[in-house]
Parts: C-alpha cells; sequence; structure tokens
C-alpha cells in the first residue's frame, strides 16, 4: 500500500533512498533523479504524490497527478532508466530518462503534462 507524501520529510525519506540505491545500482539516474523530483513537486497536484512501500520502507515507485492524469515513475532495471507511466506501474511508458536527458529535456515533458 503506498503512502501519501504531504510534506518534506516523507519526500527526503523517499530522495535519500532513490539516490542511494542509484549508488549501488543505478548510477545511469542519480543526476536526472534529483530533475525528475524537481519537476514532480513542480507539476504536481498538492496531495496527490503517493510512494510505494516495500518491506517496510519507501520503493522506487512514486505516483503523482499533473492536470489532473495519474501518472506512475519508475526505475526500469532492464533499460536503466527511469520512466514515466500512464496511470499505473504497468500503464504504457510515455517517456524515460536516464543521465544522458538534459535538465531542459525534463522540464520540457513537465510542462507538457
Amino acid at each position: 500500500m503506498p503512502i501519501t507524501a504531504t510534506d518534506v520529510d516523507v519526500l527526503h525519506r523517499y530522495a535519500d533512498g532513490v539516490m542511494g540505491r542509484a549508488d549501488h545500482h543505478a548510477g545511469q539516474v542519480k543526476g536526472i533523479a534529483l530533475a525528475l523530483l524537481g519537476g514532480i513537486i513542480w507539476r504536481g497536484e498538492p496531495g496527490s504524490i503517493e510512494i510505494k512501500q516495500y518491506a517496510g520502507g519507501l520503493a522506487n515507485v512514486l505516483w503523482v497527478t499533473i492536470s489532473g492524469t495519474r501518472y506512475a515513475f519508475a526505475y526500469n532495471h532492464a533499460t536503466e532508466k527511469i520512466e514515466i507511466r500512464d496511470r499505473t506501474q504497468s500503464g504504457t511508458m510515455l517517456h524515460s530518462f536516464d543521465n544522458q536527458t538534459s535538465v531542459a529535456d525534463v522540464e520540457g515533458v513537465f510542462r507538457k503534462l
């Protein structure tokens, strides 16, 4: 069951976990993860951020509603990218990001969501 991130403490714990896990097996998304978190905070509707829990901790899946549509953000181990998916973790993949993605591209994607 996901938890709703309604305060900075929850977002801080999520970001800390993502960055820590990136150190071990996902360094190719470590930098872009910060830009994506900024976009989520910027464009996400207040109270809509939910973070998946796994084994009592926060996992690498986050949902947010932007302009009335729910999106799932998740790390794909096969492609080694962070993906935005339509509504659910298994929904249509809309965009993917890694450290080769420019911050300007991230901003453009978020402006269009």
